[in-house]
């Protein structure tokens, strides 16, 4: 599959390179497993000297001989040969000293497992070389729970020393339709939609489908619930390493919440047991879920409902983990049924977040939420605010046109409407029609 997008990123990339010829540069760069940083660090420095180490979980020694071949390779540099990781960035520091180039390590996370020290050791020596460095650091990594700990808690070795930071994101939907247009240019809206909703935009998700030339709903759930798919171990490989001894809790919770248990109260009901930790945690430690609270409620607001952000592992917490015992015993047509007979109702809850994606994509509203009374009634699926353009848009979403009531969302949203006399207010209907 070709390389898309990432120009901003990309121009970010190259000026930060640029930079480095003068002072040293250290970049924290964090993204979702599968989200294409690797393709993207490869593009935005392939005319440059370039060094690229992975941390792999293995013994320091001999990750020390794959570090010191690849600068051998690279450079033409017989920079010598290390047991320990320390003495070899000391040397690539001191390499540094007299010439430029990039050194980009990823899977950064991992040194924790290979050699915890290793984090204080390069403090060290990164704060006593960096002024007649000229080197371009990019520290990349995958966990964003550990990427945080390391680079934001003040009690870590590198806490204040990356001069930057990047979080690489899921492709936008203008460049979801680009890719689909590239390889399947009568695309349905319906194919648009399953697209999304299993992909989210996600690099490795997408050339999965674009490899198996799945670009219609039916195409892609084949590919999806066929013996030995990608897919079906996606959402544990993805998270496991997160979530440690501690993933059965945290996984029956975004089970819970993927099948539309979204307050803490019927999370709790279901599981006996307080949630509280672990959906602080994964909201602001993982960045899995969001907490909702309807338009207009205040912070400390308790009507709140958790969503998670990832369109595929929404996916594989709704369906695949839901039905585990069915997918472990090979019965993938009986999920397959299932995801058939829901696939309705799912695949609204998804054309909703389509349409709030789009919306934020615009730039043109300064709040986007939904809305809900205090009794979780009077549901309002968008409210989008321009508050110096004082304008209001309320939007019903729903797949089938013929289904919107603009009557009903003017009547829903008439206690928001009273409070906003000076704005200007839409209503809008928003269906597949027009995606």
């Amino acid at each position: 599959m070709k390389f898309y997008d990432r120009i901003s990123e990309i121009t970010v990339l190259q000026s930060m390179e640029q930079a480095s010829a003068e002072t040293a540069q250290m970049t924290m760069m964090v993204g979702r497993r599968r989200v294409g940083k690797t393709a993207l660090l490869k593009n935005a420095f392939k005319s440059a000297p370039f060094l690229y180490f992975f941390v792999a979980k293995k013994n320091e020694v001999l990750l020390c001989d794959e570090f010191s071949r690849e600068i051998r390779e690279k450079s033409g540099i017989p920079i010598g040969s290390y047991s320990s990781f320390s003495e070899l960035f000391k040397a690539i520091m001191q390499l540094s000293q007299r010439i430029n180039f990039t050194l980009v390590i990823d899977e950064f996370q991992e040194f924790r497992t290979v050699n915890p020290s290793i984090f204080s050791d390069m403090q060290n020596i990164w704060d006593s070389t960096k002024d007649n460095s000229k080197i371009n650091l990019i520290l990349c990594g995958s966990i964003y729970s550990m990427m945080k700990r390391i680079f934001e808690s003040s009690k870590e070795p590198l806490f204040g020393r990356a001069t930057a930071r990047m979080i690489v994101k899921a492709f936008d939907i203008n460049t979801i339709k680009e890719i689909l247009s590239d390889h399947h240019p009568d695309y349905t809206n319906e194919d648009l939609l399953a697209f999304y909703m299993i992909t989210g935009g996600v690099a490795k998700y997408i050339e999965q489908l674009v490899n198996k030339k799945a670009f219609t709903r039916k195409a892609i759930l084949d590919a999806l619930f066929v013996e030995g798919s990608f897919f079906l171990d996606e959402g544990r490989n993805v998270l496991i390493d997160e979530f440690g001894k501690d993933h059965g809790n945290y996984f029956s919770i975004l089970s819970l919440i993927a099948s539309s248990k979204t307050d803490r109260g019927q999370i709790e009901s279901a599981l006996n047991m307080d949630v509280g930790g672990y959906l602080e945690r994964l909201e602001k430690e993982y960045s899995i879920i969001k907490r909702n609270r309807p338009f207009g409620a205040k912070e400390g607001s308790r009507s709140n409902k958790y969503k998670i952000e990832d369109c595929f592992l929404n996916f594989w917490f709704r369906f695949i983990y839901k039905y585990r015992s069915a997918v472990e015993i090979g019965n993938l047509d009986y999920v397959r049924d299932i995801v058939e007979r829901d696939y309705e109702t799912y695949s609204g809850i998804i054309l909703e977040k389509y349409f709030r994606a789009k919306m934020i994509e615009l730039k043109e509203f300064s709040d986007i939420q939904g809305y809900w009374n205090s009794k979780g009634e009077n549901e309002i699926d968008i409210v989008a605010v321009n508050d110096v353009k004082k304008c209001m848009a309320f939007c019903e979403v729903k797949r089938n046109p013929r289904r919107i009531s603009l009557e009903k969302l003017e009547n829903k949203a008439k206690d928001i409407v009273v409070k906003y006399p000076k704005f200007s207010i839409e209503y809008k209907g928003l269906s597949l029609e027009d995606m």
